[in-house]
């Protein structure tokens, strides 16, 4: 850790992706629509990969209130009623998917982001899992997870979303100060999130999981400290500490937040230096990109023994496998393709009713990406890229394919970031802080392209 300086992390604090797909979203284009992957989803019903599990991520975009920060596509609304509408076109689109694909089919993953997934009420929330049983089979050991607001819920609640199937919680916690959430406009106390994390342990929950954000509104090094104090008392199995991007050209709500009141480059440098030392401090390892988990936990497991994966959900212990994503603006894969619902639900009801899956943009990997997307992944989940791996997936010779990347990369090799070597280049435990810096190298798009500032920073 005392090798992951400050001037470091200064030093490679730049726009970039954070590789939860390759090619990344922003390369979607309109001209890929239903008829493509209607077309997608019927060869995974011919395909081997029909025997394959799949993974089901369900969006729900409605929010009581609204968080300044927040760059997720939400509605901000109190009329409980506007979910029941919004149940019955996710089981139109389900059916609609299935009627391509076939039903019967293995469940490993299920995710329920939003927006704020607790907005639904406890019949909807059974509703949705009965939909579930219904159409498919539910692997015993699989990932059932679920966002939580911590105002949201109560103990009740949480012993209702065990009982129904879930065994994974991400609660939403950003930071504990007083200051900070209220100017976030999300206030939450301590307390709350305390007893809610201890009523998950004595319910049973597999991982229970701690949403962190550095860079917000009134945060300083001093307010920070005592949020990394709380936390390592509440040690949760997982912790996901996100940078906060401010721009507010292109999100409305942070137009709320007032540039003054954000924390200058170096302090939130700082700052994430004095998090990653605390975390590390309290016995959690370092899984990659953002993420950390105590050495039991499934991911931390998962990592040391090489069966990492990464999908739109961030890293998984699950197999790579199709993603069938539900709910309006929601992000799929099958096969070699990605695939976006539309982001209105004005949109998305039109379409559903007029029988049509609700798909408006998305991309058919070329050979060039599926080989990059291998190469990515592998060094976002395991840290290291084998030429030979490679070449005898896509019968190409590394060195000479990516000589140009390979030449690029000497320069982190120096900064003891990277190890190349004859036959792998590999991340090194330092390297890992920068993980996303290390892929972006292979990333053919970014490398073209200038205009980098619709990514976050990786720091």
């Amino acid at each position: 850790m005392t090798a992951v300086t400050p001037e470091l992390l200064s030093r490679y604090d730049v726009p970039g992706p954070r590789y939860t797909s390759y090619p990344t979203a922003d390369r979607f284009v309109e001209a890929f629509g239903e008829r493509d992957y209607s077309l997608a989803l019927k060869q995974r019903k011919i395909a081997a990969a029909a025997r394959q599990p799949i993974s089901l991520y369900v969006h729900i975009p409605f929010c009581e209130s609204l968080c300044y920060y927040c760059a997720c596509n939400k509605i901000i609304t109190k009329h409980k009623e506007r979910a029941a509408t919004y149940m019955g076109y996710l089981e139109q689109e389900l059916d609609l998917h299935l009627r391509h694909c076939g039903e019967g089919q293995s469940l490993s993953q299920f995710h329920v982001g939003g927006g704020t997934p607790t907005f639904l009420s406890d019949d909807e929330l059974r509703a949705l899992w009965a939909m579930l049983r219904k159409r498919f089979v539910l692997e015993a050991a699989g990932e059932y997870s679920i966002e939580v607001d911590p105002r949201t819920v109560t103990r009740e609640r949480l012993a209702m979303l065990k009982e129904i199937g879930f065994n994974r919680l991400s609660f939403g916690v950003q930071d504990f100060d007083p200051q900070v959430q209220k100017a976030v406009h999300r206030e939450q106390p301590a307390e709350q999130v305390f007893d809610l994390v201890a009523a998950s342990r004595e319910l049973g929950f597999e991982s229970i999981n701690v949403d962190l954000i550095y860079g917000l509104p009134k945060q300083n090094a001093e307010s920070f400290a005592r949020t990394l104090a709380q936390v390592a008392e509440l040690r949760p199995d997982r912790i996901a500490l996100y940078a906060y991007a401010h721009l507010p050209e292109r999100f409305k709500p942070q137009r709320r937040i007032l540039q003054e009141d954000l924390p200058s480059a170096p302090d939130k440098v700082s700052m994430l230096a004095a998090a990653i030392e605390s975390f590390i401090a309290a016995g959690y390892v370092y899984v990659g990109m953002d993420h950390f988990a105590l050495p039991d936990d499934a991911l931390a497991i998962a990592k040391r023994q090489g069966r990492l994966h990464r999908n739109f959900q961030g890293y998984s212990t699950q197999p790579d496998c199709d993603l069938i994503a539900l709910g309006v603006s929601a992000i799929g894969r099958v096969g070699p393709t990605y695939s976006q619902n539309a982001k209105t639900l004005e949109e998305y009801y039109d379409l559903l009713d007029q029988g049509r899956l609700p798909v408006v943009r998305g991309l058919a990997l070329s050979r060039d990406d599926t080989i990059r997307r291998a190469v990515i992944m592998s060094i976002m989940c395991q840290g290291e890229v084998s030429y030979e791996s490679i070449n005898s997936a896509w019968l190409i010779d590394f060195k000479q394919y990516f000589s140009a990347e390979i030449e690029a990369l000497t320069a982190q090799q120096d900064e003891g970031l990277v190890e190349i070597q004859d036959d792998c280049i590999k991340v090194t435990p330092k390297g890992w802080f920068f993980v996303r810096g290390v892929a972006l190298v292979f990333d053919r798009y970014l490398q073209a392209d200038r205009n980098r500032t619709r990514f976050s920073r990786i720091i």
